[in-house]
């Protein structure tokens, strides 16, 4: 059942069944029609999420886990009625992809620039050139790992590009593909986060409503986003001590004896195997990647400008990856196409050639977030945002202290629920807010205000953090979608492996906020949680250790 054969034939199903969906709608289609579904706002809007994540844990078969959890949303929502839910399935999967086609065509175009690199022999150049200059396995990790620090002002680009450019250097010093996502995923949300010239800090201070406050807010908010920081606290510590337990462990070994994978799930297999020019040069990687990065940052400040900014920091705080990204990744496209003509790389023929083999490699990330788009809007539209929205307010009065810590886990569980981290403090922030400033709404702070309320900002900082931990662990997220896609992993050895790590950090980060909220000291309690990672990773450092002697000895 769980054959290759099996999977591309239910794969093969699927994209049927949505095209006959998409035929059909105008045949079904009565309109608009407002539904009111009877599990609204309560524990049952979860369902949908929770379905599709426990079926992928149980089948190992991500497409088909969300397909069913979205069926299951859609039902609920039109409370019970199998024809509505039908209408409401296609609704929802052809307004989520045609919503976010600028993402998608930011996808295809960078696998075709990949297919392109591969093509000409700059990935196979640059490989060679990175195993002999690059020595050690820790010495990969470090270059991918500075790579995303640079790439990290968009999530959506960094994973993608990181993992592409660094996937031949770590393949070559055996590391697996799951420790690769990893890296880049880890690396990704919990930067921008932090990164004030960011969409994220645009997104963070527009919810709030006052663009001067909001920005101070952010940046005050920072030393108390211990997710983001301790993430990376986590890696460098792991990089140095050569730390890896969980699922991970097994995959980092079976690397290092040549197996990649580890499962027999290659989404991915064959890319590699693509015809390349043997007389291909580094710099057949290495200039389309800088042009890449060039023409994105610099159309992410272009759409920026164009929606109202003035100078760089407003630019950066009014533009969207959604437009910004396909603009500045075509833009590289075409240089890359004329460069490689000029340098007679490849025919135009073979150029052509690379646009449908950039597409397929895209296809699989593609389907996933179709679908989890799809399943967050469901979960959405049943009002769980506003369940768990409910039960922060409810919990503010009698824990005040300790509601820091209750915010990061609540935020934590939405995050994961719906695989959105923007989605989750759209909602949560709000509420927070006004439980820690007296009452007073979040766009009628001043800077008056914030200055000196600790509490304040250890809250919105756990919203923050607690956001990113769950979009971070979420198999229906999109980053996570893409972190995948990037590293060429198989989307749930992806999610198995990196969720023990994120779950060690989060619960480091719930002691500490619980510190927090009794010290408000930010440069002691920051230091405290810094110290608590690096005690908690030596601990599991030495628990390996001894492990391994034990299973010798055996």
């Amino acid at each position: 059942m769980n054959s290759p054969r099996m999977k591309r034939f239910g794969q093969f199903l699927l994209v049927i069944f949505a095209l006959v969906c998409v035929l059909m709608t105008a045949a079904f289609a009565e309109g608009d029609v407002e539904h009111t579904s009877f599990v609204w706002g309560t524990v049952a809007s979860l369902l949908p999420p929770v379905a599709a994540i426990v079926l992928a844990l149980i089948t190992k078969e991500v497409y088909s886990s969300l397909f069913l959890g979205i069926i299951v949303g859609c039902f609920l929502y039109t409370n019970g009625s199998p024809i509505d839910a039908f209408q409401d399935f296609v609704s929802r999967l052809t307004s989520n992809a045609g919503g976010n086609m600028g993402i998608l065509m930011f996808l295809v175009i960078l696998g075709t620039m990949v297919a392109l690199m591969i093509r000409a022999g700059g990935s196979k150049a640059y490989g060679d050139w990175a195993v002999s200059h690059i020595k050690t396995k820790s010495g990969a990790l470090w270059s991918t790992f500075i790579l995303a620090i640079v790439l990290g002002v968009d999530d959506y680009f960094n994973n993608l590009t990181t993992g592409n450019v660094m996937r031949p250097v770590t393949d070559g010093h055996h590391i697996s593909r799951a420790k690769l996502s990893y890296m880049c995923d880890a690396t990704a949300a919990p930067v921008c986060i932090m990164m004030p010239v960011s969409s994220w800090a645009a997104a963070v201070t527009g919810i709030i409503g006052n663009e001067e406050v909001g920005f101070q807010i952010f940046l005050k908010a920072i030393p108390y986003n211990y997710y983001a920081i301790l993430t990376l606290v986590f890696i460098v510590v792991m990089t140095c001590l050569n730390i890896d337990y969980g699922p991970m462990r097994k995959h980092e070994n079976n690397a290092a004896k040549g197996d990649l994978y580890t499962t027999p799930e290659r989404p991915f297999a064959g890319v590699e195997e693509m015809k390349f020019n043997p007389n291909g040069k580094v710099i057949d990687l290495v200039l389309p990647v800088l042009v890449l990065v060039g023409c994105c940052v610099g159309s992410m400040v272009y759409v920026g400008y164009q929606n109202g900014g003035t100078d760089l920091i407003t630019a950066f705080a009014n533009t969207s990856a959604f437009d910004a990204l396909p603009l500045g990744s075509l833009v590289a496209l075409i240089f890359t196409m004329i460069f490689f003509m000029v340098r007679r790389a490849m025919s135009f023929t073979e150029l052509m050639d690379c646009l449908p083999n950039g597409f397929k490699q895209m296809v699989p990330a593609i389907l996933i977030l179709c679908l989890a788009w799809t399943i967050g809007d469901v979960t959405k539209a049943l009002g769980a945002p506003e369940f768990v929205a409910d039960l922060v307010s409810k919990f503010g009065p009698g824990l005040k202290n300790f509601l820091p810590a209750v915010v990061f886990l609540i935020a934590a569980f939405l995050g994961f629920a719906t695989g959105t981290s923007w989605g989750t403090f759209t909602i949560l922030l709000p509420i927070v807010i006004p439980v820690f400033s007296g009452g007073i709404p979040a766009a009628d702070l001043t800077s008056e205000l914030i200055n000196g309320n600790d509490m304040l900002m250890i809250a919105i900082a756990a919203t923050l953090g607690g956001a990113v931990m769950g979009d971070h662990c979420s198999p229906i997220s999109d980053t996570t979608i893409m972190a995948s896609s990037g590293a060429q992993c198989y989307h749930l050895n992806h999610v198995a492996t990196q969720l023990p790590y994120a779950m060690t950090v989060a619960a480091v980060c719930f002691a500490n906020y619980i510190l927090a909220s009794f010290i408000q000291n930010v440069v002691i309690n920051l230091a405290i949680a810094i110290v608590c990672m690096v005690v908690v990773l030596l601990v599991i450092g030495k628990l390996n250790h001894s492990m391994n002697r034990h299973s010798q000895r055996d």
